[in-house]
């Protein structure tokens, strides 16, 4: 899907002050992020503080963003859990209407083996009306999908398309860009490493700091995909820090605190996540000033 190459955003979720969800505030961020050049969102998945979202807020999320968003960029929802069995329900009897494809984190908590995270993936394959991507972020989730997997699914399953990987392990990286096929897409969920799997025949990114600073990011990754390697570097020396700051106290608790600092939305956070310390507040706007 040439449409899920470049640069994607993982989209928060913002809040009104008094805790619900601020869906007038997603028109802001959508427009920014269509004026700076970012090439696809991704709704619904951990930057999104999805965990914390009723049902029925989910639901309200997906349709305000399509509707807003009005096919001008292509859409990827956050589907997953760790009940095998739920999530297929849910993907039975939810409508997609507007979206692209289902990014599908790892089942957490479980810790699943290799054969269970297989079949695990089977059943959302056989239960998912859209193309899939995988989601491996074993910081979160307490387990890792192993390369070998990942082939066995994507040989066996049409609909997984690729995966997005957030281990930041480059080596992993290039090894399953070299045992899947040209089509399978491998795309980076690691800020800081990023350009390095693109250097390496990734395809792109899902983005936490491509919230924040969104034309930067997508510059530097469509300088990465066309070997520009020193100017690429050059981009990635130049938000380096702030990588580094909006994750000091966890996600997307810096990135929203980057986006408060541009007036872009709120900076309320659902617990168990709170909002950015004074002290980072401090450091996110001194390091956006020399940007």
């Amino acid at each position: 899907m040439e449409q899920l190459k470049g640069t994607g955003v993982a989209i928060i979720t913002p809040f009104t002050t008094d805790g619900e969800v601020d869906y007038n505030a997603y028109s802001t961020l959508i427009e920014f992020y269509i004026a700076e050049g970012i090439d696809y969102l991704v709704v619904l998945g951990t930057t999104g503080e999805t965990a914390t979202l009723t049902k029925e807020e989910k639901q309200k999320v997906a349709e305000t963003v399509v509707q807003i968003n009005a096919g001008r960029l292509p859409l990827v929802i956050g589907k997953g859990g760790n009940n095998t069995a739920a999530l297929v329900e849910e993907i039975k009897t939810s409508s997609f209407d507007g979206f692209d494809a289902i990014l599908s984190v790892c089942p957490f908590y479980n810790r699943p083996n290799q054969e269970g995270l297989f079949q695990h993936f089977a059943a959302v394959a056989e239960a998912s009306p859209l193309p899939i991507l995988l989601y491996n972020v074993p910081s979160r989730t307490g387990v890792s999908i192993a390369n070998e997997t990942v082939v066995r699914l994507a040989n066996t399953y049409p609909l997984i398309i690729g995966i997005k990987d957030a281990t930041g392990d480059i080596a992993s990286g290039k090894e399953l860009i070299q045992s899947t096929s040209p089509d399978f897409l491998v795309i980076s969920g690691d800020d800081e490493s990023a350009l390095d799997l693109v250097l390496c025949g990734g395809v792109g990114i899902i983005s936490v700091i491509g919230g924040g600073l969104p034309r930067l990011v997508s510059k530097m990754i469509q300088l990465g995909r066309e070997r520009k390697t020193e100017e690429a570097q050059s981009l990635l020396n130049q938000i380096r820090l702030m990588i580094g700051l909006i994750f000091k106290e966890g996600n997307p608790t810096g990135v929203k605190s980057l986006l408060k600092h541009q007036n872009k939305c709120g900076n309320e956070l659902r617990l168990p996540l709170v909002r950015a310390s004074e002290a980072l507040n401090i450091e996110i706007a001194s390091a956006f000033s020399k940007i």
